[in-house]
C-alpha cells in the first residue's frame, strides 16, 4: 500500500534523520577527500616560493610585500604579490596578516571574520616607529627586528620568509611561522573556459565558482613537551602526533568543521560540533606560547612528530630539536590573521588569547548550580512532578530545562498549548522555589506560512540564499527548513527581538535559551550541515564563515536576552557550536556523547581542552546522552560532573527515565550527595568564574596550570583542578577498587573524605569506595563553603559560610571569596564584595581585596561566618581570640563535612564574624 501523500515529508524527514544521526565514517570527508588538505599535506619542507620585499613602517604597523624568489609560467596561480602587515600589541602579543593586494584587484575580497576581536583590544596597539635590519648568519639574508614586549623581538626574515618571535637576550625563539618552509597562499582567480573547480562528495556538488583559495604553512613551537586545544575532538588533552615516521594509527589531521555529529567516538580526531583555531603549547625548558588564526572556514591541522622531515630536503631545515612541535596549518578559504602570544606561564597565555577574542561572561549564580534536562519533559504535569520529587528526596536543582517538543509543530517561539497550557504560570511556580526553566531555539526556521517567525523573516530577505540566490531550503526537525543569515548585524538585531516577553508569548523572566542544532544542521545537506557554495550577507560563501555560523547565532541570542532584561539581566544561553569568542555570550557542552565508560573518561580532556581556550563555563552530559548507564556508571558520572563548570544531567528520548530516585535508596544517596557536594562549593566556583571574567584563567585547570614546572602532570587528563585549590580524579572503570592518583607540587594534599594528609609529588594507590571519587584540598589553600542544604542556589543568598584551612609545611594558607548580586552587571559598578583570606603564624586575617570603590558601600551581605575548618593545625590548639570583639572560642573536633559526618578535623564553631568585615582570629 502506498502512503498517503502527506505522510511524504515525514518519511523523507525519518530518512535524513536516521542517515544523520547514525555514525558512519563514509558520510564524513577525510583528508584524502578533501582537495585543500591533500594539496597541502603533499608539499615539501622549503618549497615556498616566497621573499620579502619593500619592508616598511606605516600607521604603526610593519608592511611588507610577499614577492615570487622565481616566476612560474606553468603555474595556474597567480604570481602577484602578498601584502604583509605585522602589528605589536601590549601584554606579548603580535598580530601577523597576509592577504591579496587590494590594489591589483583580485576577483573578490576574502572574507575576515568580524566581531571576534575585542575592540578593547585593539586599542592596545603599540605604535611601531623604527626597525633595525640584522644580517642572518653572516649571509647576505636580512631580517627586521622590531620590539615586541620586554625582553621579546619580533623577527621578519627575508629570505627565506620566516617570522618569528624570540627572547631579546639569548635569541631563544618562542614562535614562528614558515621555518619549514610549507607556506601557501592560493590566491583567487577569474574563471576562464574549461576551468573545471567543482567538487564532488557523495551526492553533493560544490560550485566553488571563486575556484581553489586554500592557505597553508607551518607554526614552530619551541620549549614545547607538548600542545594542547584546537577543539573541539575527542581525544586525550595533550594532542597525540598525526604525521611522523611512528604515526601511522593517527594518520588524519584534527580537522575544525562545525558537524552534527551523532554518537561521535571517544575517540579521533574527527571534528565536532564547534572549532577554535587556537593551540598552546607547554614545556619545563621554557614555559608556554600560543598560536591563535582567525579564520573561520574548514581547516585542517597536523602535529608533526618527531623526526616527520629527516628524509626531506630543505634549505632552512631547523636543527633537530627535541623541545620542539612543528605543526601544520590547512584551511580551505579566507586570509591569514594570527596572533603570537609569548606567554610566558599558561596563565599568561590564556590572558593573552582572552584579551583579544574577549574575556568570559560572568554567569548568574544560579546557572553554577544543577541543571535538570531531558528530551523531553512531557508536559506541565511531568514538570510538576519532577520538581517535587527533587524536594521529596531532598535533592537541590536549580534548572529545568524543555527541549523541542514543547513547541508547536516544533516552531520555535511556541508552545504546545495542550501539552503547555500555561507556560507563564509553569515558571512562575519554579521561580517561587527559586528557580529558572530553559527552553530550546534552534536557527532552523519552520518552512510554514502560518508561522509568523517564517513569514516575517522570507518577506524581509533574511534567510540565508542557496548558490542560485533563492531562500535556501534544508531540512531539519521540523522538515522544510531555512536558516536565517546572522553574519548581516541588522538579522542579528532583528533575532534579538524575538527574545521580548512580548514576542515570546508565555516567557517570563524566569526563562532562558539553549541553542542546539546551530553548526548549522542540516539532515539532507553535505556531511549534515549547509552546503559550502550558500551565500551570505556581502556575497560571502558559507564555505568562508561556516565555523562562525553557530557564534553568531549564540551571539544574536544571548543580546536578546540581554535586551529583554534592559541590559540589567546578565544572559543564560547555552549553545552547542562554537567560535573563538563564544565565552563572551554564555555556557557550551560537548554534545551528544553516549552513555559509555570511555565517554565518562574522554569528558574531561574536552572539558580542559575548552576550559584553556577560553570556554571557561562547559560540560558533558551527566549520563551520557544516548544509551542507558548502568547504575554504577550513573553515579560516578555524578561524581565527576559535580565539578565540571557546567553541570547537567540530559538524555535522549528513547532511553530511560534516569532522574536521580529511580535506581534505589542507596543510589538515590549517592547521585544526592554528588549534587550537595557542588552546592556545597558554589561560593568557590562563583569566585572562580569572576576570576575567569577578570583575567581568562579557567575554572577546570589543567594541573600543569598550576604546577608549571611537573613533568609528570604534562599529559595527566584524569585529573583536573578547580580552581587552584581543588584536585579532582575520576573513576573511570567498572567495579574499581583502587585508583592511581598523582598529587603534584610539594606540598601536602588533604583528601576531602577522611582529612587524611598526602604528599606531593608522587602517585598514590588510593582505595576508592562508591561514595565519592578522589578529591582533594591544596595545601596552603582557602576555599569557601556553604554547608547549609537548601532547595535551590537562590534560598542559599543568606546562609552562612565555612572557610576550609589547609595549612601548608610553614602552617600558612591563603583564599578568596568573591560576592555580589549573582544576577545584575552592578558588579561593574564596583556592586560586589571581594575578601582575601589569609593564615600565617597562627592568625587568620580578612581583608578587603576590592579596589577602594567596591564593597559595602554599593553591595553589602549580613553572612557570616559559622565555621572554620583547619585541616594540618598542630595538635594542641585549644582556643582562639577574635578580634575585635576580644572573644575567645574553643576549638573542637568536627566533621570535615556534615553530611556523611566525615573525617574529625580541628575546628572553629560559630565565630559569627560578618563575611563583609576586617577581622583576625589568633589561635592560642
Amino acid at each position: 500500500m502506498r502512503a498517503p501523500l502527506l505522510l511524504y515529508p515525514l518519511i523523507l524527514l525519518l530518512l535524513f534523520v536516521t542517515s544523520a544521526y547514525s555514525w558512519k565514517k563514509e558520510e564524513f570527508r577525510n583528508c584524502d577527500q578533501t582537495p585543500f588538505c591533500k594539496r597541502a599535506r603533499s608539499r615539501r619542507p622549503g618549497s615556498c616560493n616566497l621573499r620579502v620585499a619593500d619592508v616598511s613602517i606605516s600607521d604603526g604597523d610593519l608592511i611588507a610585500k610577499l614577492v615570487p624568489k622565481e616566476e612560474n609560467p606553468e603555474s595556474e596561480q597567480p604570481n602577484k604579490p602578498l601584502v604583509l602587515t605585522l602589528s605589536v600589541y601590549q601584554d606579548g602579543v603580535m598580530r601577523v596578516k597576509i592577504d591579496e593586494d587590494q590594489n591589483l584587484n583580485p576577483p573578490k575580497k576574502r572574507f575576515e571574520v568580524p566581531e571576534v576581536i575585542e575592540e578593547d583590544f585593539l586599542n592596545t596597539k603599540l605604535w611601531l616607529t623604527r626597525v633595525k635590519e640584522e644580517q642572518i648568519d653572516g649571509v647576505s639574508s636580512f631580517s627586521s627586528v622590531f620590539y615586541l614586549s620586554d625582553g621579546y623581538e619580533g623577527v621578519l626574515r627575508h629570505d627565506p620568509f620566516e617570522v618569528f618571535a624570540r627572547e631579546s637576550g639569548s635569541g631563544k625563539r618562542v614562535l614562528s611561522i614558515n621555518s619549514n618552509g610549507l607556506f601557501d597562499f592560493e590566491q583567487l582567480r577569474e574563471k576562464k573556459e574549461g576551468d573545471d573547480w567543482e567538487e564532488k562528495f557523495r551526492s553533493h556538488t560544490d560550485t566553488r565558482p571563486y575556484g581553489p583559495q586554500s592557505i597553508s604553512f607551518d607554526v614552530s613551537f619551541y620549549g614545547a613537551d607538548f600542545v594542547y586545544g584546537i577543539p573541539e575532538h575527542a581525544t586525550s588533552f595533550a594532542l597525540k602526533p598525526t604525521k611522523g615516521p611512528n604515526v601511522e594509527e593517527y594518520s588524519e589531521p584534527y580537522r575544525l568543521f562545525n558537524l552534527d555529529v551523532f554518537e561521535y567516538l571517544h575517540e579521533s580526531p574527527f571534528g565536532l560540533y564547534g572549532s577554535i583555531p587556537f593551540m598552546i603549547s607547554h614545556g619545563k625548558a621554557r614555559g608556554s606560547s600560543g598560536f591563535f588564526w582567525l579564520n573561520a572556514a574548514e581547516m585542517q591541522i597536523d602535529v608533526l612528530g618527531s623526526g616527520w622531515n629527516s628524509n626531506e630536503s630543505s634549505k632552512i631545515m631547523l636543527p633537530l630539536d627535541k623541545h620542539r612541535i612543528d605543526t601544520l596549518w590547512m584551511s580551505e578559504s579566507g586570509v591569514v590573521d594570527t596572533f603570537f602570544f609569548i606567554g610566558p606561564g599558561p596563565k599568561d597565555v590564556v590572558r593573552q588569547y582572552t584579551s583579544v577574542t574577549g574575556r568570559p561572561s560572568m554567569p548568574q549564580l544560579f546557572a553554577t548550580a544543577y541543571h535538570q534536562c531531558r528530551w523531553n519533559y512531557r508536559d506541565e504535569e511531568d514538570v510538576y512532578n519532577v520538581d517535587s520529587k527533587f524536594d521529596e528526596h531532598d535533592i537541590p536543582y536549580d534548572v529545568l530545562w524543555l527541549d523541542i517538543e514543547h513547541t508547536d509543530g516544533k516552531k520555535y517561539f511556541t508552545w504546545d498549548r495542550v501539552l503547555f497550557p500555561n507556560p507563564e504560570e509553569m515558571q512562575k511556580k519554579l521561580a517561587a522555589k527559586g528557580r529558572h526553566m530553559v527552553t530550546i531555539v534552534d536557527p532552523h526556521i519552520k518552512r510554514d506560512e502560518s508561522y509568523h517567525i517564517h513569514k516575517e523573516a522570507s518577506e524581509k530577505g533574511y534567510y540565508v540564499k542557496d548558490a542560485t540566490g533563492k531562500d535556501y531550503d534544508g531540512w531539519c526537525w521540523p522538515g522544510s527548513s531555512s536558516y536565517t543569515d546572522l553574519l548581516n548585524p541588522e538579522i542579528r538585531s532583528w533575532w534579538s527581538d524575538k527574545f521580548s516577553l512580548d514576542s515570546y508569548v508565555g516567557s517570563t523572566k524566569y526563562l532562558y535559551i539553549w541553542n542546539d542544532m546551530n553548526e548549522p544542521s542540516v539532515f539532507n545537506g553535505p556531511e549534515v550541515t549547509m552546503p559550502r557554495d550558500a551565500l551570505h550577507h556581502g556575497g560571502v560563501e558559507h564555505r568562508e564563515l561556516h565555523n562562525s555560523y553557530g557564534y553568531y547565532f549564540h551571539m544574536a541570542t544571548s543580546d536578546g536576552l540581554l535586551k529583554r532584561g534592559d541590559g540589567k539581566d546578565r544572559p543564560f544561553v547555552l549553545a552547542r557550536a562554537f567560535f573563538a569568542g563564544s565565552q563572551r555570550y554564555g555556557a557550551i557542552w560537548t554534545g551528544d556523547n553516549t552513555a559509555e565508560w570511555e565517554h565518562l573518561r574522554v569528558s574531561v580532556p574536552m572539558v580542559l581542552t575548552l576550559s584553556i581556550s577560553g570556554i571557561v563555563f562547559s560540560g558533558a552530559d551527566v549520563g551520557g546522552f544516548f544509551g542507558n548507564p548502568d547504575t554504577e556508571l550513573l553515579v560516578r558520572w555524578y561524581q565527576v560532573g559535580a565539578y565540571y563548570p557546567f553541570f547537567r544531567g540530559h538524555a535522549h528520548h528513547d532511553t530511560k527515565r534516569r532522574e536521580p530516585w529511580l535506581f534505589g535508596e542507596r543510589n538515590t544517596q549517592l547521585m544526592r550527595e554528588a549534587i550537595h557536594v557542588r552546592y556545597m562549593y558554589l561560593p568557590y566556583f562563583y569566585t572562580l568564574f569572576r576570576e575567569a571574567n577578570s583575567s581568562g584563567t579557567p575554572v577546570a585547570r589543567p594541573l600543569w596550570m598550576e604546577f608549571p614546572g611537573d613533568e609528570k602532570s604534562f599529559s595527566n587528563d584524569e585529573a583536573f583542578m578547580v580552581g587552584n585549590g581543588l584536585l579532582v580524579q575520576g573513576v573511570y572503570t567498572e567495579k574499581a577498587k583502587h585508583v592511581s592518583v598523582y598529587l603534584p607540587g610539594e606540598e601536602s594534599w588533604y583528601d576531602l573524605r577522611s582529612a587524611s594528609a598526602y604528599n606531593g609529588g608522587h602517585t598514590h594507590k588510593y582505595e576508592v569506595s562508591e561514595d565519592s571519587i578522589p578529591s582533594f584540598q591544596r595545601a596552603g589553600t582557602i576555599i569557601p563553603r556553604k554547608d547549609r542544604l537548601r532547595r535551590s542556589s537562590t534560598q542559599m543568598e543568606n546562609d552562612p559560610y565555612t572557610l576550609v584551612i589547609a595549612l601548608n609545611s610553614s602552617k600558612a594558607a591563603e583564599g578568596e571569596l568573591y560576592i555580589d548580586d549573582g544576577k545584575s552587571y552592578e558588579f561593574k559598578q564596583g556592586a560586589f564584595i571581594h575578601r582575601r583570606f589569609t593564615f600565617s603564624n597562627g592568625r587568620l586575617i580578612s581583608s578587603n581585596a576590592a579596589p577602594s570603590t567596591a564593597g559595602s558601600d554599593t553591595f553589602s551581605s549580613e553572612c557570616t561566618v559559622e565555621r572554620i575548618i583547619l585541616l594540618g593545625l598542630s595538635p594542641g590548639a585549644k582556643t582562639a581570640l577574635i578580634e575585635p570583639g576580644n572573644k575567645k572560642v574553643e576549638i573542637e573536633l568536627g566533621p570535615l563535612f556534615i553530611q556523611g559526618n566525615r573525617g574529625s578535623v580541628p575546628t572553629i564553631r560559630k565565630p559569627n564574624v560578618r563575611i563583609t568585615d576586617d577581622w583576625l582570629i589568633q589561635i592560642l
